[in-house]
């Protein structure tokens, strides 16, 4: 989404006063002067997702998230033979959620480009509705709009970096999966990293709902100060 100029941010200064903002917000209201409740609510979604990857994306991004941080995948932790005898040991299975965790960066990689360009086309019916919904309403919508895009982006990168990984805890993991190919590996994973991204991207959205001030943008700011 284009970012504000100085001069359309001086065309439209109503929006810094909450007064003025409050009298377009009124009931059945979905304009805002030059800009339109669809407007702001693409913006609150490209911020709350660029604020999520950048997090997610970092070293530890998934690990350290309270949010975004997951457990093992279905796929081993419900595995039986030598996989089941290693997870017995505590080390093991937290150096193993560890790892996944960090492999998921790579699939958060691949999808940033992916939700970013969803919010930059996607059709909204009723933008009012979401944005004067619950803390996560317009992440929650998006999800619903991408389906499985997300997962299905994020496969390829997840499967290269289970075949480049040279950590010992991981491979002998993946090993232990016996009759289980990387791709199928890749595919829990990206399972599980699915739900993180959307939980930190709906945190994030829930954050610039509560504080619009911290985010200097004067869109989302008149938007939220008067909701």
């Amino acid at each position: 989404m284009k970012q504000l100029t100085g001069t359309s941010i001086a065309r439209r200064g109503f929006l810094v006063g909450t007064a003025g903002a409050g009298v377009l917000l009124l009931p059945g209201c979905a304009s805002l002067g030059g800009f339109s409740m669809v407007d702001a609510m693409k913006r609150l979604l490209t911020l709350s997702s660029e604020r999520a990857f950048a997090k997610l994306t970092a070293p530890g991004g998934f690990w350290d998230s309270e949010v975004a941080r997951f457990e093992l995948p279905t796929l081993f932790s419900s595995s039986g033979g030598v996989l089941r005898g290693l997870l017995t040991s505590t080390v093991f299975k937290s150096q193993l959620q560890k790892q996944l965790n960090i492999v998921a960066e790579k699939g958060a990689e691949r999808a940033a480009p992916v939700v970013l360009e969803a919010v930059r086309n996607i059709s909204v019916p009723d933008a009012v509705g979401i944005v004067r919904g619950g803390p996560t309403a317009a992440t929650t919508y998006l999800r619903s709009q991408m389906g499985p895009a997300l997962i299905n982006s994020m496969i390829p990168g997840l499967t290269d970096a289970l075949r480049l990984s040279s950590d010992p805890i991981l491979g002998q993991a993946i090993k232990a999966l016996s009759g289980v190919d990387v791709g199928s590996v890749a595919q829990s994973i990206a399972n599980r990293a699915d739900n993180s991204i959307w939980y930190q991207i709906g945190a994030e959205e829930g954050a610039i709902r509560a504080n619009p001030e911290s985010t200097r943008d004067p869109l989302l700011i008149g938007v939220f100060k008067v909701l």
